[in-house]
C-alpha cells in the first residue's frame, strides 16, 4: 500500500493517540479507522453508527475466516 504524508491538526493527532492506545492501534491506524467510518457514514446517511460498526466487525470476521453458516430453516 502506498503512503503519503499529510499535515494534520495536532489536536486530532492527540485524540487519535489516546484512542489508539486504548484500542491497541497505532495513531495512523486510528485515523484510518475514523476515516473509514466517516466515508461509510457519508455514503449511507440513514444507517446508524452501531450498524456500521457491526458491519465493519462482520467484514473483519469474514476476512479472518471466523463466520459460521446460518441455516434459515
Amino acid at each position: 500500500m502506498a503512503t503519503t504524508s499529510i499535515r494534520l491538526d495536532q489536536e486530532l493527532i492527540d485524540k487519535a493517540t489516546i484512542m489508539a492506545k486504548a484500542l491497541n492501534r497505532t495513531p495512523p491506524k486510528q485515523i484510518e479507522h475514523w476515516a473509514k467510518i466517516g466515508e461509510i457514514m457519508e455514503d449511507n446517511p440513514d444507517l446508524p453508527y452501531e450498524f456500521v460498526k457491526q458491519a465493519i466487525i462482520a467484514q473483519a470476521e469474514k476476512e479472518a475466516g471466523k463466520l459460521e453458516s446460518y441455516d434459515f430453516g
